[in-house]
């Protein structure tokens, strides 16, 4: 087993990557030779690779150096699934941006996997150029306070599944957030949409009608929850929640659920922040093409 330890270290040390992953993988190594020490089966060598993948998961967006390094590690590739592709900063007294650029990597529909990354990167990219124009504007009138904060999050991920939620909040005199999500099946490499989950478009009634049912179930049981749905207090007609849009934003979650997403200011004042809304699937069930992805 020492072996294949130095083998290891061998391959790692021969890759230039920067000094904070090194203290990673050393870490990972010598927990490796500690199970060893105990228990010299090929499962304690397992067990310490375990910890090691572990440890890469969770510094995997710690920096774009790191996440480009990781992939060049041999057995790396087959865990990682979303890097941190590029990222735009800018620090001043009045003006703030962050914007984290992701890529997905190592999927064998290509075709697909550029298509995300390229429309991830323009989206991202446009953005920034957005805020810098709008900052300069700023800085000739002589006062203004602007923010900027974008990136992501893996919502679900499985054998399955993949769900990559994008979000941007702009802050100035208020703020706003908006969510943007892909949900990938994984084994036959295609993005699912959700009119693709039904039969027809009977789905768009039965969404609704439940999303209105937990909306008020919701503000009943929280005096401190309020939603713009029909029965609640002061709500206008124009404010008010009346369907999901054909193509409404959503993810499937790691229990096979479809979750309806809205913005923020969507369907309740800003106060709520952006809104998910887990629909049973006994809701869905005549509706439904088949339980492949909702179960």
């Amino acid at each position: 087993m020492n072996k294949q330890v130095e083998q290891l270290r061998k391959e790692y040390q021969e890759i230039p990557i920067p000094e904070e992953l090194d203290m990673i993988v050393n870490q990972a190594i010598r927990t490796s030779r500690k199970a060893n020490r105990g228990r010299r089966t090929k499962y304690s060598w397992f067990a310490g690779v375990g910890a090691a993948a572990i440890i890469f998961l969770v510094t995997i967006n710690a920096s774009t150096s790191v996440a480009n390094a990781l992939s060049a590690i041999p057995g790396v590739d087959r865990i990682i699934k979303v890097l941190t592709l590029k990222e735009y900063t800018l620090d001043e007294p009045n003006f703030n941006a962050n914007v984290k650029v992701p890529s997905i990597a190592h999927m064998d529909n290509k075709e697909l996997e550029s298509g995300l990354n390229e429309k991830y990167m323009k989206e991202n990219k446009a953005l920034f150029d957005k805020f810098q124009k709008e900052i300069s504007e700023l800085k000739k009138q002589g006062d203004g306070h602007m923010g900027l904060d974008a990136g992501y999050q893996v919502k679900t991920d499985n054998e399955d599944i993949l769900s990559i939620e994008r979000y941007v909040v702009e802050s100035a005199a208020s703020s706003s957030e908006e969510l943007k999500l892909d949900t990938i099946d994984k084994k036959n490499q295609i993005l699912i949409t959700l009119p693709m989950l039904f039969k027809d478009e009977r789905y768009i009634e039965l969404i609704s009608s439940n999303i209105k049912e937990q909306m008020r179930a919701q503000m009943k049981a929280d005096p401190n929850k309020f939603y713009w749905v029909q029965g609640a207090a002061d709500v206008l007609p124009t404010d008010e929640f009346k369907s999901i849009t054909k193509d409404q934003s959503f993810y499937i979650n790691n229990e096979g659920k479809l979750v309806i997403v809205f913005n923020k200011y969507d369907v309740a004042p800003g106060y709520m922040g952006a809104a998910e809304f887990v629909i049973p699937t006994e809701v869905l069930e005549g509706d439904l093409v088949s339980h492949k992805y909702i179960k």
